[in-house]
């Protein structure tokens, strides 16, 4: 089966969240399983594009309303992601290092949709699945079954997997001309709420929508920032299916990015190892438990937060914890989290920014993992943790609720129920607690690096979703 994943984001080509970790390790368990996976990004002038080589596989023309625009397709040559990588160039928009956030994003990927198929049209491939990954691809759906373009790809099924339901990309009808010319009387199967909108073009048209956890399905229903309705209509296409995290990446026993390497039988070790290191980094004390949070900066992810219970946990637990904060987003919550080093200095650090190589020291190094979040789709932090050692404090929501069951239930993890301060102070108090109890400290640490949370079931799920629709 011939499968192309289309993305805006794809691991280690461009990343700014679990987008980009999920479309870079699917496709390449789907090959494993003997399918041709495929991944199409846009072609953004970052580190990787500048490092690695590509060949020149087409040129080409792409309209875009009443502008004309020049783009290539280029193969990366040696295939090093375990699949073939296309990134579309179309340097007038996407010469840019980052992703997101310029004024003209809805040309930007608008036009990157445009060429993807203008290229399948103009080298005559009939792929088996087009895979969509959130509304930066959603028109694609629309398109394949309604501009006179593509035709060809009406038999073509489409999947779309929603990775984050509050954004939708939506744009003004002032700018419908971008599209490809199709019958007006479709003009509905783009609109959602007085707007175009990708996304629920996507949900409309797609032969099938997922979402990343079972529990994200179930939430979306009464929680998508006005998708709702839609969602709960389109109910019998949509299916749940919890992400998985590449193992090959993610594996403190060969993790070359890790302070000391370990494995389940050396854990105590050498996570006390990797401790010492971030320890000495960021000026903590060793001999106290590392609470940590690793993520954006914003408010789905409880970030906002963070600065009042950091600042009330280090006092009411008298400084006998340490806090290491990895993120960024919010320039408030930098400012705030940045400030706190001036008066909890020995207990307390952050580093403002993104930086991968110390995502995984502090997986390895820290006891525990903050994920306070409002929404949160699947996760993926918390199964990195687990694989690492580390035990997540989370809120029970999306993935977070499908993947962590609390101590108090027999379970690994601890777990609150709303995205509050007082919620996540408690929790802290209760992971202290375990703590002090080494011994069962240590079983809980052992028994989480024994979850399995590998892609290799959940490619196969989504095959069988893939022949549910080409049968």
């Amino acid at each position: 089966m011939e499968i192309f994943h289309i993305s805006a984001e794809c691991y280690p080509v461009a990343k700014v969240g679990g987008l980009a970790d999920v479309v870079g390790a699917l496709p390449k368990y789907q090959r494993q399983l003997g399918h041709n996976a495929k991944v199409v990004v846009p072609g953004y002038d970052n580190k990787f594009t500048n490092e690695n080589e590509f060949e020149n596989v087409h040129n080409g023309q792409l309209k875009l309303g009443y502008f004309q625009f020049s783009y290539s397709v280029l193969r990366e040559k040696t295939n090093k992601l375990g699949f073939e990588l296309y990134l579309i160039a179309i340097p007038e928009l996407f010469d840019r290092p980052n992703v997101y956030s310029y004024e003209d994003d809805t040309e930007r990927f608008t036009a990157f949709q445009i060429a993807f198929l203008n290229w399948l049209t103009e080298t005559n491939q009939h792929p088996d699945i087009l895979h969509c990954h959130d509304h930066h691809t959603g028109l694609i759906p629309f398109m394949v079954q309604f501009c006179y373009n593509y035709d060809r790809f009406k038999t073509v099924p489409t999947v779309l997997t929603i990775h984050n339901g509050q954004y939708q990309g939506w744009f003004g009808f002032d700018r419908i001309h971008y599209l490809p010319e199709f019958h007006q009387s479709k003009m509905g199967f783009l609109e959602w709420g007085g707007m175009v909108n990708p996304l629920a073009a996507a949900i409309k048209c797609a032969w099938k929508v997922t979402t990343v956890s079972p529990s994200y399905l179930d939430e979306i229903s009464y929680n998508a920032n006005g998708l709702e309705n839609l969602l709960r209509f389109e109910r019998p296409k949509s299916i749940g299916i919890l992400n998985g995290i590449d193992n090959q990446v993610w594996n403190p026993a060969d993790d070359e990015m890790i302070a000391k390497n370990y494995t389940l039988k050396t854990a105590k070790a050498g996570k006390k190892k990797n401790k010492e290191f971030l320890c000495e980094q960021f000026n903590l004390d060793p001999t106290k438990p590392l609470f940590t949070f690793i993520g954006r900066l914003v408010g789905e992810k409880g970030a906002d937060l963070l600065p009042q219970i950091c600042s009330i946990a280090l006092s009411e637990y008298h400084q006998n914890i340490n806090i290491l904060i990895l993120g960024s987003g919010d320039s408030n919550v930098e400012v705030n989290l940045d400030g706190l080093k001036h008066f909890f200095g020995g207990n307390y650090n952050a580093y403002i920014g993104y930086n991968e190589k110390l995502s995984h020291i502090i997986y390895a190094g820290a006891d525990f993992l903050l994920m306070p979040s409002r929404v949160e789709p699947c996760g993926l932090n918390q199964m990195y943790a687990l694989r690492y050692g580390t035990i997540p404090i989370v809120r029970r929501t999306g993935g977070l609720k499908d993947t962590i069951v609390d101590i108090g239930d027999g379970g690994f993890g601890i777990c609150h129920d709303q995205a509050t301060v007082q919620d996540v102070i408690h929790s802290i108090g209760r992971a202290g607690l375990l703590y002090e109890d080494q011994p069962r400290f240590n079983e809980i640490v052992k028994t989480i690096m024994h979850i399995d949370h590998s892609w290799d079931s959940v490619a196969a799920e989504y095959i069988s979703v893939y022949e549910s629709i080409t049968n």
